[in-house]
This record gives C-alpha cells, sequence and structure tokens, in this order.
C-alpha cells in the first residue's frame, strides 16, 4: 500500500496572527468622570468576548456600560466599569491585572496553574490539591445538608462550593480534599463509595422524569460557567417540564426579544431587565454555550434598569430564522438571568475552617426550617466565608424570630451577619467588603474571597 504523506502543519501558525499583532489593553480613568474606561483591541477568536468579561466580572467590577464590535476580523470593545461601591478602578493592582490578563501576555497567564496578583490572599497556593464534584438535580429543602454531612462523614473537607436552585432543579459544584492529608482523593473505591452515596441522596426524589446526576470533574471550566452549562444541559428553562408554568413578579421577569436585521445579516437578541452584577456574564456566557457569536453589542444600565442588545449568528454564519429557535432562546436567556435572582435574605458567615463545617451549619439551616435557594462556600486562608440565600421551607419569608435563634445557636462559634435581599426595584446585592476573585489550579476552577 502507498504512503500517505501530508503536509506539515506547524502548531504555532494558530497563534501566528496574535503574535504579530498582540492585544492592546488600556485602563482609562481621565476620559470619563464617573468609570473606568477598560479597552481592549485584538485579533478576534472565538469565545474573546467571554473571556474579557469573564475577567471583569470575577474581580466583582460592575459594567455599567459596554459597546462591541468584532468584525472584519479585529476585536475591538469598551467597557465602563465601577467597584460594587460605584468608584472609579483606582487599585493599581487591580489595574495591572487586568493588563496583564487581557495583554499580550494574558494566554502565558492563563496557561500556567493559578491566576492571581500580588497582594491578594488566596486559600490554596499548591496545584491539583482537589477534587471536584459535581451534582445536578430536584431541589428539595434539606438537600445541601444531606449532601454536605456525606462528604463530612467521608472525612472530605469541603474548601469550596456553589449552589443555584432554579425551576426546582439545583446544581452543586464542591470541591474537596482529603481531611489528613489535604490531597486531592484519588482513591477509586472511595471516589466510587462517595459517588454511590450522593446518588442515593439524590435518588428516589426524581418524580418529574429527570435523572440526578453526580460526577468528578476535571476540567477548566469556570465555576459559574460550569453551573450554567449543567442547569442548560439539565433543561431547566423548560418551566413547563417540572413546575408548570411559573408566575414571576413583573418586575422581575425580563423582557427579551429576537428580531433580524435584514440589512446587516444578523439576529438581534434585546434584553431589558432589573440590573444586577454579572448579568453581562451570564447572557454572554449562555449566548455562548448556545454556538452562537456576538458580533456586536451595546450594553447600559440606567438605575436599576438594564438594557443589552446582542447582535448574533450562528457559529456557521447563519441566522435564527424558526420561531421554534427564537422561542428556546428567549427561554434560555430568561432562564441565565433568574437563576442568579435571589429573594429573602442572605446569611452570611464567617468562621475558623474546619471539617464539617458546611455539614454543621446547613444542619443547623434545616432544623430551624430554611431552605438555601443559593449558596457560595468559600476559604481564604484558614477562614471560611460563605453566604446562604434563605426562605423558609414552603418559600416564604424567613420570621426574625427564626433569625434570632440562628444567631443563639451558632453566633458564639462564628460571625453571623444578615442582610435583607432588595426587592426587584433594586439591584441584587452582593456581600460588601468581600470581594471574590477568581483564578485556575491544577485544571479546576475557583473562587476565593479575598
Amino acid at each position: 500500500m502507498d504512503r500517505v504523506c501530508w503536509p506539515y502543519f506547524d502548531p504555532e501558525y494558530e497563534n501566528l496572527s496574535l503574535r504579530i499583532n498582540p492585544p492592546r489593553v488600556s485602563v482609562d480613568n481621565s476620559t470619563c468622570k464617573d468609570s473606568t474606561l477598560v479597552k481592549v483591541d485584538s485579533v478576534n477568536k472565538p469565545g474573546i468576548l467571554l473571556e474579557v468579561v469573564q475577567v471583569l466580572t470575577d474581580l466583582d467590577l460592575v459594567i455599567t456600560k459596554a459597546y462591541i464590535s468584532s468584525d472584519g476580523g479585529w476585536f475591538m470593545d469598551v467597557f465602563h466599569v465601577t467597584d460594587q461601591q460605584g468608584n472609579k478602578v483606582t487599585d493599581t493592582k487591580t489595574i495591572e491585572y487586568i493588563e496583564k490578563v487581557l495583554g499580550p501576555k494574558g494566554h502565558t497567564v492563563a496557561t500556567n496553574g493559578v491566576k492571581t496578583w500580588p497582594g491578594k490572599r488566596v486559600g490554596v497556593h499548591s496545584i491539583g490539591d482537589h477534587t471536584a464534584i459535581e451534582l445536578i438535580g430536584k431541589d428539595r429543602p434539606g438537600l445541601l445538608s444531606e449532601i454536605s454531612a456525606v462528604l463530612a462523614n467521608l472525612h472530605c473537607n469541603v474548601v469550596a462550593a456553589e449552589a443555584w436552585t432554579h425551576n426546582m432543579r439545583v446544581a452543586c459544584v464542591f470541591y474537596v480534599n482529603d481531611d489528613t492529608t489535604c490531597q486531592a482523593v484519588d482513591d477509586p473505591i472511595r471516589l466510587s463509595a462517595m459517588e454511590e452515596q450522593l446518588k442515593n441522596i439524590l435518588r428516589g426524589h426524581e418524580d418529574d422524569g429527570k435523572a440526578a446526576q453526580t460526577s468528578f470533574s476535571m476540567g477548566l471550566t469556570h465555576m459559574d460557567r460550569r453551573l450554567h452549562q449543567m442547569m442548560f444541559a439539565d433543561r431547566d428553562y423548560e418551566a413547563g417540564g417540572v413546575t408548570g408554568d411559573i408566575d414571576y413578579a413583573p418586575s422581575f421577569r425580563p423582557i427579551i426579544t429576537v428580531d433580524r436585521c435584514e440589512d446587516k445579516g444578523y439576529s438581534v437578541v434585546t434584553v431589558r431587565c432589573k440590573d444586577r452584577s454579572k448579568l453581562m456574564f451570564d447572557i454572554v456566557c449562555t449566548l455562548t454555550d448556545m454556538q452562537y457569536v456576538v458580533f456586536h453589542a451595546a450594553i447600559s444600565s440606567d438605575g436599576p434598569s438594564a438594557l443589552q442588545e446582542y447582535y448574533i449568528r450562528h457559529m456557521d454564519g447563519c441566522l435564527l430564522d424558526t420561531e421554534g429557535e427564537k422561542e428556546r432562546v428567549v427561554k434560555c436567556l430568561e432562564a441565565a438571568v433568574r437563576r442568579r435572582v435571589c429573594e429573602g435574605l442572605s446569611l452570611e458567615l464567617c468562621a475558623r475552617d474546619r471539617v464539617g463545617l458546611l455539614s454543621e451549619v446547613t444542619r443547623v439551616l434545616r432544623e430551624n426550617g430554611l431552605s438555601v435557594t443559593r449558596a457560595g462556600v468559600t476559604t481564604v486562608g484558614g477562614q471560611a466565608m460563605n453566604i446562604f440565600y434563605v426562605k423558609d421551607a414552603s418559600g416564604n419569608p424567613v420570621d426574625m424570630k427564626t433569625i434570632e435563634a440562628l444567631r443563639k445557636e451558632i453566633g458564639h462559634t462564628m460571625m453571623f451577619n444578615v442582610k435583607k435581599v432588595p426587592d426587584a426595584s433594586d439591584k441584587e446585592p452582593e456581600s460588601r467588603g468581600w470581594a471574590k476573585s477568581s483564578f485556575f489550579f491544577g485544571g479546576l476552577f475557583e473562587r476565593f474571597m479575598a
């Protein structure tokens, strides 16, 4: 048989354009009186918009306006950003980090393990010392408590975790390590037992035809993006298949339309809703994972309201032609906006980290009749800093007598702060003073407060 010879392809050729025309990033505090301008000019590449938005939102910066253009193979965008208090970004380390990560050496920084910058405390300095656990299933009161109890009984310390609920579905990502070695749990027998016990917790409560899933992930995916992907794959946007037609308050429900821009050859997605942190990230993340390309975009916020317009096509260049496809985009974007919206109270807890802490706290919440609608668990050094959004088990607002009982029960062992989540006329709250940074370690993405 004749030998087939293929032409040689230099793997560096793909990065040739970036090496010839490296990204240009500028952080401008002089042009606009009330916000900082972050300008990025770069050769266009798939996913670059999400990459930039992810960096800014991981720094807890608020995007008040943005203008995106990526026609002609070149990506040009301008972001108006502020900190969580509405001030310009003046911290030199934060500015240097933005310029470094989004600039010419950004791809090098992203592939060398931990993404961080001097002066920021991180909870984990080693690489590859964690096991990531993903769970998705039907939500119910006390589920987070049961999951964390299993992990504690298996001698696993929860270093960080995130849990979202939407349409009676729950998605969780846990990062754990062994409580004695502080290393990743890699024993196949132990992992198999952990997976089976977690499946048993979720099994038997899936009366809606959807199967619960438990898996161990070693991917490079950003934690929030992974939660969006898990819920999207679980089809949580199909409200009729889970809980019937969900009656959102009119002020909570986003208004989303999909139209055609015939003269330019784009489909135009318009989102009008209450503004909140990470709104642009959630929308861009969903469009990207649905295999759409954003060519142009205009984002603005006016007080509590946000207006975002995206000019998109399929990755193959086609427009959104069928009514069924347009309806699916509307449902998926509405779900992406809703997943991060919380009502009721937020409980912020800070304590010395120890094995079983999460199990203990969630048990106390369950015993006091509270249901967790969203949770963020992080570790900085030896301190665990957690936030839980809670309602009572019936979905109603929490009685303040319950909060006082909680304060008496656990307030003597940890810092305890309660905040009322503003109603729809206000922005979703963030934990002021607990700015969250994000970085990669050992193939796993983690979020830590600093």
